[in-house]
C-alpha cells in the first residue's frame, strides 16, 4: 500500500501529515508518541519504543526467573 504525507512548516520546524487511515492502523491519535527508525527495508514508523521493547521483554525474564528472591526482598 503506497500512501503519500505532505511536508508542511510549522513554526520554524516542519511536520508530515499522516492520513486518518494510516493513525487508525497505528492506532494513534493527536498527542500520541511515534517512533522512528531507520530499517534495511527503509524507514520504520511505530506507536511504540521498540528499544524499550526489548528492555522489557529482558527484564520480565529476569523477574520470572528470581521471582522467588523478588517477593522475599519486597517483604
Amino acid at each position: 500500500m503506497a500512501t503519500s504525507a505532505k511536508i508542511i512548516t510549522i513554526g520554524n520546524s516542519v511536520g508530515v501529515v499522516l492520513p486518518k487511515e494510516i493513525l487508525n492502523r497505528l492506532h494513534v491519535e493527536k498527542g500520541d508518541n511515534l517512533y522512528i527508525s531507520e530499517t534495511p527495508d527503509g524507514i520504520q514508523l511505530t506507536p511504540y519504543n521498540q528499544d524499550f521493547a526489548e528492555e522489557m521483554d529482558a527484564a520480565r525474564r529476569v523477574m520470572r526467573k528470581h521471582r522467588d528472591v523478588l517477593r522475599k526482598l519486597a517483604e
